[in-house]
């Protein structure tokens, strides 16, 4: 399909921007969105506690995970990943733009507006790269590999601008002197979220072409049949949906529910629990599995929960350690201030300059390369001893001194190590362990690992305020280091388990 990308087809170059103009968008505002919620209304923000915006923060990100289950299904059976990714992409720049509006209820729309596109877009741009290569073709984990690098480019660059326009002292100046109220700044910051995912709607439809037939047509339509009853099952899931929305809305009116964010919050929290529970609930009940099948299953659920907890503790990035870098840390390198929101591109560093390091010891280490769940193991290991390490300076914030920005630095190092060694293989692992008639289905509980992480992750950051920073990083870091012991102690018969079932 052509080498006109640095060996590679052209239309991965479609993808590979269309991404990097998304994440541009998403990291940009995730960096804003806890510091924007807690700022005080003088200062431009909305003034909540951490409580609350913890709450906020956790349901966004966590539903912006979640909502890639349906976005993916919408796809398949409707839309094709090309029409969904573009609609997904219109979606995530209105919500930007309703940010970029200094209002309580744009804030809100915005977020809803933002989590609907990303749901359409993140899942469906990743299927479209594998499409571009035949089964056979060498080409694909590579082709993934520069995909990947996209991701990891948009979020590096994205806090630093957008932090900039909404913290900097430099950019409120600008608006003084042009007669702006410099408190307006945090929304700048949200408008140069929308203009990014611009750039990227206007690339990928000047690349349309590019792209051959890679997910313009829904491949799970199927028969006339199939796709009758996909219409049916989409048709009483809008009903079911309206129904749930009338009844909120009279119990509303009668003044027998309060709709509040916390109120949501929690609502979602049941939701991701249910929802978690059914899914595995009725994986282990409805299949005619085999005891080999069985087995595989059990380690799925075992790396599922490892997983969960290893990104409630990672995503702590945009809430905690964001407060963190905000309140406690004395922002200041070579005697120039800079932005709190510029840390959130420490992370996309890293994993630009260690992935390819880790790539290579893996394949040095040969035969004694670590398994599966033994990368796990390490992967909570360093992101719990990365909150560890900053008790010390949790302890010296809690009275009253701004610590090194090289704690913060230190942090992100340590989480990212754990990053490498446990996201690159979690798909790549589930998908394997998997029984092959619920392959697809794997992937869908990859996405409600982050999801779930995510939102336990906002749990936590909303007892910024409520708990002693030491006890709470090192409740943080501890619980991810004893989730990685037991773990580790349970690799062993994993690994005679899955022996004795090959």
């Amino acid at each position: 399909m052509g080498t006109a990308f640095f060996g590679h087809p052209r239309g991965l170059a479609t993808l590979f921007f269309t991404e990097l103009w998304e994440r541009f968008s998403y990291y940009g505002m995730r960096a804003l969105l806890i510091l924007f919620m807690t700022a005080p209304i003088a200062a431009g923000g909305l003034g909540f506690d951490t409580g609350k915006a913890g709450i906020i923060y956790g349901t966004y990100v966590g539903m912006v995970y979640f909502t890639a289950l349906p976005g993916g299904w919408l796809a398949d059976r409707f839309l094709g990943q090309r029409r969904a990714t573009l609609y997904g992409g219109v979606l995530i720049m209105l919500g930007h733009i309703c940010l970029a509006v200094p209002s309580l209820a744009t804030f809100y729309a915005g977020l809803v507006l933002i989590i609907t596109g990303t749901g359409l877009l993140k899942p469906n741009i990743s299927v479209m790269v594998g499409q571009l290569y035949d089964q056979e073709d060498h080409r694909r984990d590579a082709g993934f590999s520069i995909f990947y690098m996209g991701i990891n480019l948009g979020a590096f660059f994205s806090p630093l601008v957008c932090g900039w326009l909404a913290q900097s002292d430099q950019f409120r100046g600008v608006l003084e002197r042009a007669g702006i109220a410099p408190e307006s700044a945090w929304h700048w910051g949200f408008g140069m979220a929308a203009i990014g995912m611009f750039f990227g709607l206007l690339q990928y439809l000047a690349g349309w072409k590019y792209l051959g037939d890679a997910g313009m047509q829904p491949g799970g339509a199927g028969d006339a049949a199939t796709r009758e009853q996909n219409r049916r099952t989409l048709t009483r899931g809008f009903l079911a949906l309206a129904v749930a929305l009338a009844l909120l809305a009279g119990l509303v009116m009668a003044g027998m529910v309060r709709v509040t964010p916390e109120g949501v919050g929690n609502a979602v929290g049941i939701a991701l629990l249910v929802v978690t529970l059914a899914f595995f609930g009725r994986l282990f009940t409805s299949g005619d599995w085999t005891d080999a099948e069985r087995k595989r299953l059990v380690t799925i659920a075992v790396l599922f929960v490892a997983s969960v907890i290893f990104w409630a503790v990672y995503e702590q990035a945009g809430s905690t350690l964001n407060l963190f870098a905000d309140r406690n840390t004395h922002n200041r390198i070579f005697g120039r201030a800079f932005p709190a929101a510029w840390y959130q591109s420490l992370p996309p560093i890293y994993v630009i300059l260690l992935a390819p390091l880790f790539a290579w010891l893996w394949v040095r280490l040969g035969d004694r390369e670590p398994s599966s769940p033994a990368k796990f193991v390490l992967g909570l290991v360093f992101v719990g001893l990365g909150f560890v390490i900053l008790v010390p300076a949790a302890g010296l914030a809690a009275s009253g001194v701004k610590v090194s920005p090289l704690w913060l630095m230190l942090t992100y190092l340590l989480h990212v190590i754990g990053e490498v060694c446990l996201s690159p293989v979690g798909l790549s692992a589930t998908t394997k362990l998997a029984p092959a008639r619920v392959v697809g289905l794997m992937m869908g509980a990859w996405f409600l690992s982050l999801a779930v992480g995510n939102y336990l992750g906002g749990l936590a950051a909303a007892q910024y305020e409520a708990i002693s920073l030491p006890v709470l990083f090192g409740g943080i870091g501890g619980f991810a280091i004893l989730a990685g012991v037991v773990l580790a102690l349970l690799v062993k018969p994993i690994s005679r388990m899955l022996a004795r079932s090959d």
